[in-house]
């Protein structure tokens, strides 16, 4: 399977609070446009299915895409954002201020969220649910619209980093990472890329021995 894992678009809080689950959050217009010109990105990809994070700014970010390629986005709990608990809706500025943020950036493995979750569970729950679509759709392109967190967790346990070393990965909004998952295992073809994706096509499997 050919995964293009695509993170919303802007939002009004976005780089201001965390966000985490917290209802009604809809693109800006700065969002909106960043979801067109994603579509016109995508316009060269072939897709068979598109998968999103419940959350509105991740269905928005999708509907253009979806759109343009005459696809259904399939909604996906374990796609969602982090489960951040009492920290939702609060100002980073504020929270960068606690120990339990430095532990956060130094040590996330050993961390829970007050009232949520840890890391682990998050990057185990997002292994999960792709590996579900990845045999859904064995040998297809396909898309899904998530959240930084879970894409940088996603990268970190494709490409082998220690879940500790997950923040080192910077995922922009309305940028694509793409990773082949095959025979031979993994394998990332892009990263946090916001440029053309013509051209853009599975490695070849290489030919038997005889």
């Amino acid at each position: 399977m050919l995964l293009f894992l695509i993170r919303h678009a802007l939002t009004p809080a976005t780089g201001i609070r965390l966000s985490g689950w917290t209802p009604g959050l809809h693109l800006s217009d700065e969002g909106r446009a960043e979801a067109e010109a994603l579509a016109e990105r995508m316009r060269p990809v072939t897709l068979a299915a598109m998968y999103a994070s419940p959350l509105e700014r991740c269905i928005e970010t999708g509907k253009p895409t979806a759109r343009s390629k005459g696809l259904r986005i399939r909604v996906r709990e374990d796609l969602g954002e982090v489960r951040y608990g009492s920290w939702e809706g609060k100002k980073l500025e504020t929270l960068a201020k606690t120990k339990l943020w430095r532990r956060v950036m130094a040590r996330p493995s050993e961390v829970r969220f007050p009232d949520g979750e840890t890391i682990r569970e998050t990057q185990a729950r997002a292994i999960d649910g792709i590996e579900r679509i990845r045999h859904a759709h064995t040998d297809e392109p396909v898309a899904v619209v998530t959240h930084a967190d879970i894409i940088k967790l996603l990268m970190a346990h494709y490409s082998g980093v220690h879940i500790d070393l997950y923040q080192r990965i910077m995922i922009g909004t309305a940028s694509v990472s793409v990773v082949w998952l095959g025979g031979g295992g993994p394998r990332i073809i892009k990263m946090n890329d916001t440029g053309s994706l013509a051209n853009l096509t599975p490695p070849k499997r290489a030919r038997s021995k005889r």
